[in-house]
């Protein structure tokens, strides 16, 4: 469902809420609580702070819920925001191949005096966007290496990069199959091998270049299964090469340098997220804005003290 579509679709909230309903519960609405179907509906007709115009009453005796709305236990749940506009954030992060910066989501919205507002949709949006399961299940290759968002890799002869400023990504993706871009402290190994053994199947067949990192790793946790490509002679040996994760770390810094123009280091797991989740659908686009809708009502809500706290770093 692209943007046309969604503002075709949901001129009002109520048209909203109504897609949410159908979307969270498929069979009819149930209360959040205890499940039960028995419930009645409520539709406010009065003027209160509370913008939602709908409301269900569970009528189980030994029930506690009382009423609830659609959108309660979801990060819409207490949103000062229009739902219209949520839809519409959605459909412009899920179209949007190199991430839209939240200046740009404001314009689009009408909340150019609210870009902390902005910010903080597009952060939780993209917390939806994130995703598990090990790759390269069945013994399918699983191509392995990292990169760096500073301006230059440390190495020898160039001023040292503080370590918070240090935004290593570790990219991670099984051909014809899905990637997992997860930002590590530095490329040590020590750093390294916990995320591969973490998110790589030991059935898979290990893709690296040559770094001492994966000549050292690579045999022993994939005896057998390591296969190495040395860039100082040649890119590509045939099915022998790293071109695939390659391509999917041009594309992340493309969106980081041209779009975001500087991403921290404690908010990059959420852009790494949101990379992979458009690149894992980027053939099923017109289903991509249902996906992250029901990433929205399931995820558990990322509260703004949380995401602006200094503690607030994920552990990778």
């Amino acid at each position: 469902m692209n943007l046309i579509d969604v503002t075709r679709t949901f001129k009002t909230d109520d048209d909203c809420l109504d897609y949410i309903e159908k979307m969270r519960w498929p069979s009819g609405v149930c209360c959040i609580t205890c499940g039960s179907m028995n419930v009645s509906r409520i539709t406010r007709e009065s003027e209160s702070k509370n913008k939602r115009t709908r409301l269900y009453q569970c009528l189980e005796k030994e029930c506690t819920q009382g009423q609830f709305s659609p959108t309660a236990g979801t990060v819409f749940h207490d949103s000062h925001l229009p739902l219209t506009k949520w839809f519409m954030a959605m459909a412009l992060i899920c179209e949007a191949k190199k991430g839209i910066s939240a200046k740009q989501v404001a314009r689009h919205l009408g909340l150019e005096k609210s870009y902390k507002t902005a910010w903080y949709l597009c952060h939780r949006i993209r917390k939806a966007m994130k995703e598990g399961g090990l790759l390269g299940t069945g013994g399918n290759v699983v191509e392995v290496d990292e990169t760096y968002l500073t301006p230059r890799k440390p190495r020898k002869g160039h001023p040292k990069v503080k370590k918070q400023d240090n935004g290593a990504v570790l990219g991670m993706i099984e051909r014809d199959g899905r990637l997992m871009l997860v930002p590590i402290a530095d490329g040590k190994m020590k750093i390294i091998e916990p995320v591969v053994v973490r998110n790589v199947s030991p059935d898979a067949l290990l893709q690296t270049d040559m770094s001492m990192v994966y000549s050292n790793m690579g045999p022993r946790l994939f005896p057998g299964s390591h296969r190495m490509i040395d860039h100082i002679t040649s890119y590509a040996q045939d099915e022998n090469h790293t071109n695939t994760v390659e391509n999917a770390f041009s594309l992340l810094k493309r969106g980081i340098y041209g779009t975001f123009h500087q991403v921290s280091v404690k908010h990059l797991g959420r852009y790494c997220d949101e990379f992979s989740y458009r690149f894992n659908r980027r053939d099923t686009q017109s289903s991509m804005f249902n996906m992250t809708l029901k990433g929205l009502l399931h995820e558990t809500p990322l509260q703004f003290k949380t995401l602006t706290s200094d503690h607030e770093i994920e552990a990778f």
